[in-house]
């Protein structure tokens, strides 16, 4: 059996990291509770700007419910089992192929091997990620750090880490 390198990575899209990141934070939501996009992107320490187009996105999708206007917000369309990981980060990605052999024309065009190993690893991704839905990483304790972001607390603040509270502990004399 083959060992594979751990330095080795594969890297998604900070669009697609940010979608999968509002989708998870949506399913810590009560029934009838809306989210804002100003206070997922402060939950998560992000640019409002950038979390705008994504979640534009994913409402096309038919992902989210939104609501504008006073009292507006998001939630999920529907229940967290229903959204499957490979479908999701398929859509965010916009990916079909890791490479296209055509644009720019390569010279080892139909004789070459490379593009058949490459679509091959990336069906077996998608595979793989398909065998998950985001109600499956939210179980714990991803869902109880989800429950900390809705209180208002990092993991960090949580655990008394770089980003508490910057308010002294009882008995500090502070």
């Amino acid at each position: 059996m083959k060992t594979i390198d751990a330095t080795i990575t594969m890297q998604l899209t900070r669009f697609t990291d940010l979608g999968l990141r509002v989708l998870m934070y949506l399913t810590g939501l009560e029934a009838g509770q809306l989210a804002t996009i100003p206070e997922i992107a402060e939950r998560f320490a992000i640019s409002r700007n950038h979390l705008v187009k994504v979640v534009h996105f994913m409402a096309q999708q038919g992902w989210l419910a939104t609501s504008r206007g006073k009292g507006g917000g998001l939630a999920l369309a529907r229940p967290p089992e229903h959204f499957r990981l490979g479908q999701v980060v398929r859509a965010l990605e916009g990916l079909s192929q890791l490479i296209d052999c055509a644009e720019p024309p390569c010279a080892l065009y139909g004789g070459c091997r490379l593009k058949g190993a490459l679509d091959a690893a990336l069906l077996v991704f998608f595979q793989t990620l398909d065998g998950y839905t985001l109600r499956d990483i939210i179980a714990s304790p991803t869902g109880e750090a989800i429950i900390r972001m809705h209180r208002g607390l990092s993991a960090f603040q949580a655990e008394g880490g770089p980003f508490r509270s910057t308010a002294s502990p009882p008995g500090s004399g502070r």
